[in-house]
């Protein structure tokens, strides 16, 4: 794609980068609203099945998601004209989701200006390997990186690591005003789940928002996992990389049923939002789809969208994801060449 067609789709996409008021407010209330009702149904309906009370906890994880979203419009400024409302709304979502509004606001900020970008990768993005950087590593490198992408283990304990260690903790360099945002949000939580303990009982409260919290966890990384880890995504060097590329080749559209659409609050037009991140969701899909050049980006769906789960290894040859299975004949024949250079070494000083 030339400059020139990179820049009017960026003008193309530009008068869906604004906020309504009546949209945000109204999509406030049809998501924070019902959650609590569902939580509180949740909580009434353990004097009659746990299992009907599981149910309603898996139908409120996916309002969390939702909430998430909002939150994540937030950060970017785009919910609302208005920065301080951005930020109240913001941090309030923060409390419910747990996660920190300004940290987050920053990590995520940096994700989208170094996604793709293979010289720029480890803040706010998920851990890729080249094929060759695997084959380089030590034996130590090769089974935390292999661990770090266990499906049991990201969507697994993940969640757990999101809630309880990254999301309490404030980086070392962190500024005045993130870290208090991340004291306000650690202190508010403490206050909320006191108050809720202190009235219904902790094994009440847990067994309601234990799981509400693990499978919006679970979803929430699973969605942005996969809409960066597809066949054929983009990732260059800093020398190659491009913004608009990196936005429409290296994020995929998440084609999703209507009810999962609404629920995770449109983010499956993720080309869309990586190439503007100020269009709130709410406008996501008319950007696509009033945007020919958009509708072009890689498209999955539910069942195809199973195979990332694969895609392990960024081959920079390829230009494609690899499995640890198709690269482990190229390792084995790595090895082998590697000793019979230290033979060849050996017999020719001897």
């Amino acid at each position: 794609m030339s400059k020139q067609k990179q820049t009017q789709l960026r003008k193309n996409v530009a008068p869906f980068a604004t906020s309504d008021m009546k949209a945000s407010i109204r999509q406030l209330i049809n998501t924070i609203l019902p959650f609590f009702l569902l939580w509180f149904l949740a909580y009434q309906s353990l004097s009659i099945s746990i299992w009907l009370t599981l149910a309603l906890a898996v139908v409120a994880s996916g309002f969390v998601v939702r909430i998430f979203i909002i939150f994540h419009d937030c950060t970017h400024m785009s919910f609302f004209k208005n920065k301080k409302a951005n930020r109240i709304v913001g941090t309030i979502t923060g409390i419910i989701t747990l996660f920190p509004f300004e940290k987050w606001k920053r990590e995520h900020s940096i994700h989208h200006a170094t996604s793709s970008n293979l010289d720029k990768r480890g803040t706010g993005d998920v851990w890729v390997m080249t094929v060759e950087e695997y084959k380089a590593a030590s034996f130590w490198g090769r089974l935390s990186y292999r661990v770090y992408r266990n499906p049991l283990v990201m969507f697994g304990l993940g969640p757990i690591y999101l809630f309880l260690i990254s999301g309490r903790f404030n980086r070392k360099d962190a500024k005045r005003k993130e870290r208090i945002n991340t004291h306000l949000i650690n202190v508010s939580i403490v206050i909320l789940y006191g108050l809720l303990i202190l009235t219904i009982g902790w094994q009440a409260f847990l067994l309601i928002q234990l799981p509400i919290l693990f499978i919006a966890g679970s979803l929430g990384i699973w969605l942005f996992y996969v809409q960066h880890q597809f066949e054929d995504s983009y990732f260059e060097n800093e020398d190659e990389w491009d913004y608009v590329k990196a936005a429409v080749d290296g994020s995929s559209y998440y084609k999703l049923p209507k009810v999962l659409e609404w629920m995770t609050g449109s983010i499956g037009y993720h080309h869309v939002h990586h190439l503007s991140p100020r269009v709130p969701n709410y406008n996501l899909e008319k950007a696509h789809e009033s945007t020919p050049p958009l509708q072009q980006a890689t498209t999955i769906t539910l069942a195809s969208s199973l195979k990332s789960i694969h895609f392990r290894l960024w081959d920079e040859t390829s230009k494609s994801f690899k499995s640890f299975k198709e690269i482990k004949g190229v390792l084995k024949e790595s090895s082998v060449n590697a000793n019979l250079n230290t033979k060849r070494s050996s017999f020719q000083e001897k």
